[in-house]
């Protein structure tokens, strides 16, 4: 059963408040982006959702420009990987390509509000024969003059027309806001695009750099159970191991082996993915990855709290805000479509039968005409044209209250992630501390007699077993400080100085070189 038009109005109202409530700060200064027109719908936060205490609260200040957030992992090799990326990956370029798409229908749409002024230069040639011209207008009224058999004379007009629609409901002026809010979406999805490919660059940079760890780790730990198994099989020999041991000891042994190659095709599929990011082939790689990767979390702690509008910064809150925008021009200007239009036309200029008096102001000319149109039966179209916009804004306010509520968990989310990993890798720190510890015992045990090479042996696989365990811990927390900029968008505060250095993605990508 439908909803009556008091019921439809009740409901588009409310949405008109969620939208109201969650632009709040929808346009901050951002690097590269076009400013919002004057006349698009002043959405304020003055009825902002309400949030959870750690975002109400927070403690953090400062402006929140988009920085080049990545440089705060301290790793030269992943800054260069990041330069790589943004001046040739192909979805950069993409993306880029859809922005200049969304200018240009910016630019006609605004080109509608503006009259047409057109300039024209014609030249006619009349040649008719006199009796079916003024020749026999004169016999009918019984007069006789010499004529010629026929009349030929030339006309030359050198003129102006103009058309103009007098814009009285705002139908052009809504129809280019809502270009200009498109605009603003498209510019903002190439920033989404481009935080999502950067997160997924650096987190493929991480996992190679965990990887090459790993397959070293593994390296060692065959070596170690090598000699292991030359350890137990000597004592096998002399008859004081048995041959339990000695199997279990291969078992483990072969299991090692067969995880290195495993490490190593996960690690030539990390290196893949990267070379596509990077828009070349995996050879290229050598030329910008170092043979020793280290990424770290960086040790700047992440502020207690996070304020509410720096959620307003991330690229899709503000694209699904402005598309918003964009939805609400669109229902004002099918609304103005249902009124009366006033178009106005004309041309100015000077016309002669000589071509040198083209020049004489005595011979000008002018020629206005108005026509007012009011739609009067059309089967229904305009009414359904407002209708659908108005479905269209229902959906978008939709759409945008999931995104802002979308990231206001995920930020939750990784804030608790970053918390918990680093209570795990505190834990795994002590962990690998103790078995250093016991190594050390254990060596100069066995130096002194008083403990076997396998205990010595055994202390050892302990430790790389610590080492590991750390190592897939590190990589967590560098990619749970990641999940972090990506929530919020980027960083969360300015530099000092409050320069911001949002790279200028605009200009990047293979397709705009």
């Amino acid at each position: 059963m439908g909803l009556g038009g008091a019921a439809r109005a009740g409901l588009r109202n409310r949405h008109c408040a969620l939208a109201s409530a969650l632009v709040g700060g929808l346009l901050l200064a951002t690097g590269g982006c076009a400013p919002r027109s004057a006349g698009s719908p002043d959405l304020s936060p003055k009825a902002a959702p309400e949030l959870s205490p750690a975002f109400a609260g927070s403690p953090a200040t400062g402006a929140t420009e988009p920085q080049e957030w990545w440089r705060a992992f301290a790793d030269p090799a992943l800054d260069q990987v990041v330069a790589s990326v943004l001046d040739s990956n192909f979805s950069v370029a993409e993306a880029v390509a859809r922005v200049e798409q969304a200018r240009t229908r910016a630019r006609l749409a605004d080109a509608a509000i503006l009259p047409t002024v057109g300039a024209s230069l014609t030249a006619e040639t009349f040649d008719l024969p006199t009796n079916a011209a003024i020749g026999a207008q004169l016999e009918d009224l019984g007069l006789d003059f010499p004529l010629p058999d026929r009349l030929g004379f030339p006309t030359f007009t050198l003129g102006a027309d103009f058309a103009y629609e007098a814009d009285f409901w705002g139908r052009a002026r809504h129809t280019a806001l809502a270009a200009g809010s498109e605009l603003l979406a498209s510019e903002f999805d190439l920033r989404s695009a481009c935080l999502g490919i950067l997160a997924e660059t650096i987190s493929t940079y991480f996992e190679i750099g965990h990887l090459r760890q790993q397959l070293a780790l593994a390296g060692r730990q065959v070596d170690l159970l090598e000699e292991r198994e030359r350890l137990v099989e000597s004592r096998y020999e002399r008859g004081l191991a048995a041959a339990l041991e000695l199997q279990s000891v291969r078992q483990a042994l072969s299991g090692a082996r067969a995880g290195v190659p495993q490490i190593g095709n996960q690690l030539a599929g990390a290196e893949s993915r990267l070379a596509v990011l990077l828009g070349g082939y995996r050879e290229d790689l050598a030329a910008i990855l170092p043979e020793s990767l280290t990424p770290a979390s960086p040790a700047e702690p992440v502020p207690a709290g996070i304020p509410a509008d720096l959620l307003s910064q991330r690229p899709d809150v503000q694209a699904a805000g402005h598309r918003l925008e964009a939805a609400g021009h669109t229902v004002e200007a099918r609304r103005a479509a249902l009124m009366p239009q006033l178009s106005l036309s004309g041309s100015i200029g000077l016309r002669s039968t000589d071509a040198g008096g083209l020049f004489d102001v005595q011979q000008w000319f002018t020629n206005l005409a108005g026509n007012l149109l009011r739609p009067v039966f059309d089967g229904g179209r305009l009414a359904s044209g407002v209708a659908l916009a108005e479905a269209r804004f229902d959906e978008l306010a939709a759409v945008y209250g999931r995104t802002v509520v979308t990231a206001v968990n995920e930020v939750e989310a990784a804030l608790a992630t970053l918390r918990n990993e680093g209570r795990r890798q505190e834990s795994l720190s002590a962990r690998h501390e103790l078995a250093g510890a016991s190594v050390d015992l254990q060596s100069r045990r066995y130096e002194s007699g008083v403990s076997s090479y396998g205990d010595l042996l055994d202390a050892n696989a302990r430790l790389l077993d610590a080492e590991s365990a750390l190592a897939v811990s590190a990589r967590n927390l560098a990619l749970a400080r990641l999940a972090i900029h990506r929530a919020l968008g980027g960083a969360w505060t300015a530099r000092p100085d409050g320069m911001a250095n949002a790279p200028d993605v605009r200009a990047k990508g293979p397709a705009a070189r």
